[in-house]
């Protein structure tokens, strides 16, 4: 890949990773009620997750899920059940101030959130389809295939680290904010709407 191709990439991928979506609202849910060190575990799972549908639409599967009828609407359909069960999840969540990190729970609990970071963004045909429709672009077809992939995924990845970061640490200050168990409770029911906003609006996506 040119360096010139690769920094046209690298301006695009900063713009990928700032537009708003499921990424970003769980981010930000993440650094609220964990705050921003061990919330940041959810962007570690969302970084995962692109790494997947990278390799999906490098390995050919992703034209696949675009093409299959079933394919596509069984992922779309998990990906929206999945973001309408964290905004219920978020919504009725006690409100309680954030727990200090103990050692018994902290392993389990960073790689729960790891997880679910992960199951975000692979359960979502809508990032397969943009990367179907953006990253041809930027592929040099005389040359490997694989080390191109390798350095969009890297890419991508590094600029949604920086990113995610970012709405994960606003997200966090916000924490300080929050003195009684009503503002805490309105703020859960804030990003359990945003949630569940986030998979209707997923329900709409059509493949191109």
């Amino acid at each position: 890949m040119a360096l010139s191709v690769w920094l046209t990439f690298f301006v695009a991928s900063w713009a990928i990773s700032i537009s708003p979506g499921a990424g970003a609202v769980a981010a930000m849910s993440a650094g609220l009620n964990h705050g921003f060190v061990r919330g940041y575990m959810m962007t570690i799972g969302l970084v995962l997750g692109i790494l997947v549908q990278v390799a999906v639409v490098g390995l050919g599967l992703g034209a696949l899920i675009a093409a299959s009828s079933l394919a596509y609407a069984l992922v779309k359909w998990l990906g929206v059940a999945y973001l309408v069960f964290l905004g219920i999840k978020q919504w009725r969540a006690p409100a309680v101030p954030m727990v200090s990190e103990v050692a018994s729970g902290e392993l389990v609990s960073r790689r729960h959130l790891i997880l679910r970071g992960l199951a975000i963004n692979t359960a979502n045909p809508k990032t397969t389809v943009f990367l179907l429709a953006v990253v041809p672009q930027f592929l040099d077809l005389g040359h490997a295939l694989a080390p191109q992939y390798a350095i969009i995924g890297a890419t991508i990845a590094f600029t949604d680290l920086v990113v995610m970061a970012g709405y994960t640490a606003l997200a966090a200050k916000v924490l300080r904010l929050l003195t009684s168990a009503r503002q805490i409770h309105a703020m859960n029911r804030a990003f359990g709407s945003l949630f569940v906003a986030a998979g209707l609006l997923l329900a709409t996506f059509k493949r191109a």
